[in-house]
């Protein structure tokens, strides 16, 4: 069994919002690698104050090949893991036979799935300018508390956002959402691994409801396909109190069903 684990951060995070998962599967004894996006290395706090003009350059494409790189110099197949955006990426990433077993934790609107009214109309502070796809965006803090991490007790809404949210690249968006993102996925391949799909049932940005669409299309590969929805959880589920249940449960499964 691989004992090398990849971990996928999404939109408006970086490799920082991983720093408890990876402590936690460290000392069962993986190795756990957290890259960033090209651009998104480094602290929140610094990269809110001065945000990188070179996230303009990468959309899911760029992102989904800079780790399948990560992947080809690692010393044994991982298990992949994504949240959000880092869901979808994972996906592609199953898609092309890499990794043992791949689990994508509220996944962002993905290639050939609808996406609900409400995830369109909370993307809305990005897709609404028209210009955007050129821009490095920030996100409130309002909308965080209120969308992304409504879970989050509101005493912790501060320290959450000061010391993990960045700001992230409008071009995510435009090519997810409008352009097809980093292309089509064979959702009757033969190559991909097994895949678990996570979904929060307060999730406001990627809803529920799409991630039970995505796990509609998924299912019909050969591969193991199952969907563990925790009704009680928003979209910043990996952050939020409990998630220690999520990243259990999520090394439980992968180590349980990963390939040989």
């Amino acid at each position: 069994m691989t004992r090398t684990i990849l971990l996928v951060h999404g939109a408006w995070l970086n490799s920082k919002s991983w720093e408890h998962w990876k402590t936690r599967y460290e000392a069962k004894g993986f190795k756990v690698v957290t890259p960033d996006w090209p651009g998104d290395e480094g602290d929140p706090v610094e990269l809110k104050a001065h945000p990188r003009k070179e996230l303009i350059h990468y959309g899911p494409k760029e992102i989904v090949a800079h780790y399948e790189a990560i992947i080809a110099d690692l010393d044994e197949k991982p298990i992949i893991m994504g949240h959000s955006a880092g869901g979808v990426f994972t996906m592609h990433l199953a898609d092309k036979g890499l990794g043992v077993a791949a689990v994508a934790i509220d996944p962002a609107p993905t290639p050939g799935v609808g996406i609900p009214i409400e995830g369109a109309i909370n993307a809305l502070p990005v897709l609404g300018d028209p210009f955007s796809g050129g821009k490095v965006i920030s996100m409130m803090k309002s909308f965080f508390a209120d969308k992304f991490a409504n879970g989050l007790p509101r005493d912790q809404v501060d320290y959450h956002f000061e010391h993990y949210v960045v700001p992230t690249a409008g071009k995510v968006y435009w090519d997810g959402v409008v352009s097809g993102g980093a292309g089509a996925i064979t959702w009757d391949s033969k190559v991909r691994p097994p895949m678990l799909l996570i979904g929060g049932g307060k999730d406001h940005i990627a809803p529920l409801g799409m991630t039970k669409d995505i796990f509609k299309h998924q299912r019909r590969a050969a591969s193991l396909t199952e969907l563990k929805v925790y009704e009680d959880r928003s979209h910043y589920l990996c952050g939020e109190p409990g998630w220690e249940e999520v990243a259990d449960y999520a090394l439980e499964w992968a180590t349980k069903n990963a390939r040989t």
